[in-house]
């Protein structure tokens, strides 16, 4: 399973918090997804070609872990199969990182999704930065001017670095994320 985090509902689209949504609309662009359904509280895509399914939560951030728990059960796949994408305030803009399992870091969606299959799991966080003012406020604002040029570079490394977890495994996605900074 690769699952994006994000809200649902127009208002947060284009938002920071919503950057996982987008990597997973990357990916289902790159694969050419005709048909998502929506189950469980959350836009699935399954590629049987790929062996994966491909999934945005629908519960809203801080209630991700119920769909992923559901979903995860249901194609019995365990935590080390689930590769979660979200933002992460304490990363600089631009910077990747991805880990084989570890704590929330604040992000609510990571809380929600330890709180129900645990921590083994592995991540890829895309850096938003840390505001000088309220962190709320930055993840559900839009991305400024100066930042949306390099959106489409970020969005294609964090789906680089899905693919390659799938292809390649762990390690070696792990390696390609970790050395990425866009700037």
């Amino acid at each position: 399973m690769i699952v994006g985090l994000g809200n649902p509902g127009r208002e947060y689209t284009r938002t920071r918090h919503n950057i996982g949504f987008a990597i997973v609309d990357e990916l289902a662009r790159r694969w050419q997804v005709t048909s998502w359904k929506k189950k469980d509280s959350a836009r699935q895509a399954v590629l049987s070609e790929h062996r994966v399914v491909l999934v945005q939560p629908l519960a809203y951030m801080n209630r991700s872990g119920v769909p992923v728990r559901l979903i995860s059960a249901w194609y019995r796949t365990p935590p080390d199969g689930i590769l979660v994408i979200c933002d992460d305030l304490d990363i600089p803009f631009g910077t990747l990182r991805m880990r084989p399992h570890g704590g929330h870091g604040g992000n609510n969606g990571l809380r929600s999704i330890i709180a129900t299959i645990g921590e083994d799991f592995p991540r890829i966080r895309i850096g938003i930065g840390r505001p000088q003012f309220d962190s709320v406020d930055h993840v559900l604002s839009e991305f400024t001017s100066d930042e949306r040029p390099l959106l489409e570079a970020i969005i294609n490394a964090a789906a680089e670095g899905a693919q390659r977890w799938l292809d390649e495994g762990l390690e070696a996605s792990m390696q390609f994320v970790n050395t990425r900074l866009i700037t």
